[in-house]
């Protein structure tokens, strides 16, 4: 008999034309860059010595097969791809797929016999799980869970599984053994730390522990999802269970990729304050935001004093925007905390819940800045759809030069960063990850070892 858990299965088993595996060729890359851009930063400095990583730098040793196993790989992965702020989501499930999918996935399929073409119907399986799972249990908005890794275990396990060609049993088995290592609570957005980039990295790592115990035999239990002590009810009794099983396109066809390395939540209004830029002609007397209400429950700090902070402060990321234009990396960093001009904007910024914007999330992320210059006048910018969602979507060529940032801010040379992005952008025809290996593994070779 058919369970939702099983009809899920089969859906996301079904047959992936060429255009959507294409697609996941820039879920991929968007994340390589954000791992690559946080590759120094303090989380990943800790990361790496909590796992004993080759010369201090945790993707090198990661993306070394002869170094660590696929387990060791996914967990040193999932733990940088959330750390600047600039990975993935899907809106209408409150998820960020890549962090946990795309680090499970390269890291098993790295060390099997993999063609790219797999691994690119792996990466759409995985976030395709993960964000129906989502939508499911963000029905009423957020819970206590932190849904990228209670959710985004199944994804990773779901990509793991299908890199090992499990049949239904053994991927029903696997699914399973992941739902009982779901975790992850929101905890650790109200204390400063490394908790969140911990969530991701587990879950990477037990999605791929879980598609090995699928494969060995080792069964779980098959109603993970609706079963009386089932991942919903135990986790998330407000969950709309049957939304997992909605007619809807390929989830990868509708992220949302962020350009701005800060919250989500705050790129409506960074959009709609790069909007008004150019019709500030005196200077700004006051800023009003009108924004959903989890935006501002998120994203509401107008002295931060931290990077971290920053990257959650409407306030800031306005203010940078209203000032210099499209905020980048080095915009929230601590010394630019202290510019007086830009402290004074923040202090200028206040936060409004609007009903409608309110109304439309999780399924719409919206905002409207309202400026008042000097001489009284109103400049007024609405944003019902921030830069890179899918109805105001970055291009390929934004996307890949989001990616050279990234890239070229982790330490990679212009050639090395250029080897990955072409190896990964052949990946819809290359017969095996020959090219991509290579790449990633000169690429985070330490210059003075290539001098």
């Amino acid at each position: 008999m058919a369970t939702i858990e099983s009809e899920l299965t089969r859906i996301c088993c079904g047959n992936i034309g060429a255009d959507v595996r294409a697609l996941a060729r820039f879920s991929l890359l968007d994340w390589l860059g954000c791992i690559f851009a946080a590759r120094a930063t303090p989380v990943a400095l800790a990361w790496a010595r909590a796992l004993n990583a080759d010369r201090h730098d945790v993707l090198r040793s990661a993306m070394s097969p002869d170094r660590t196993d696929a387990q060791g790989a996914a967990l040193a992965l999932g733990g940088l791809g959330n750390v600047l702020e600039m990975d993935d989501l899907h809106r209408a499930s409150i998820l960020h797929p890549g962090d946990t999918v795309c680090a499970a996935a390269l890291a098993v399929a790295m060390r099997r016999p993999t063609s790219g073409p797999t691994l690119l119907a792996a990466i759409v399986r995985g976030y395709e799980i993960a964000t129906r799972i989502g939508v499911a249990v963000a029905a009423g908005g957020y819970t206590p869970f932190y849904n990228s890794g209670t959710c985004g275990v199944f994804g990773a396990a779901m990509a793991a599984a299908d890199l090992h060609r499990l049949g239904s049993a053994h991927l029903a088995d696997a699914l399973g053994q992941a739902g009982m290592q779901a975790a992850g609570i929101w905890q650790c957005r109200l204390e400063p730390g490394f908790s969140k980039q911990l969530a991701t990295a587990h879950a990477a790592r037990a999605g791929v522990l879980s598609a090995e115990l699928g494969a060995a035999g080792f069964t779980g239990p098959q109603a993970i999802l609706t079963g009386e002590m089932g991942f919903f009810k135990s986790y998330y009794p407000g969950a709309d269970p049957a939304a997992v099983l909605d007619p809807q396109p390929w989830a990868i066809s509708r992220m949302s990729y962020k350009p701005f390395p800060a919250c989500r939540h705050a790129h409506p209004a960074i959009s709609a304050a790069l909007a008004l830029g150019a019709d500030l002609s005196s200077p700004v007397q006051r800023v009003d935001i009108h924004t959903y209400r989890a935006a501002i429950d998120f994203c509401d700090n107008t002295a931060p004093e931290t990077a971290d902070q920053a990257r959650f402060s409407l306030q800031h990321a306005v203010a940078v925007a209203l000032q210099k234009g499209a905020p980048e990396i080095v915009d929230f960093a601590p010394p630019a905390l202290q510019v007086p001009a830009t402290k004074a904007l923040r202090g200028l910024v206040h936060l409004h819940v609007d009903p409608e914007y309110d109304a439309a999330f999780p399924n719409q992320y919206g905002a409207r800045v309202v400026a008042t210059t000097a001489d009284s006048t109103t400049h007024t910018a609405t944003c019902p759809a921030a830069w890179g969602d899918p109805e105001n979507p970055m291009s390929e060529a934004d996307l890949i030069a989001k990616f050279q940032r990234n890239a070229a801010h982790g330490g990679l040379t212009a050639k090395a960063a250029t080897n990955v992005q072409e190896a990964v952008l052949a990946l819809a025809d290359a017969p095996d990850l020959g090219a991509l290996a290579q790449s990633l593994a000169q690429s985070l070779v330490p210059q003075q070892e290539t001098a």
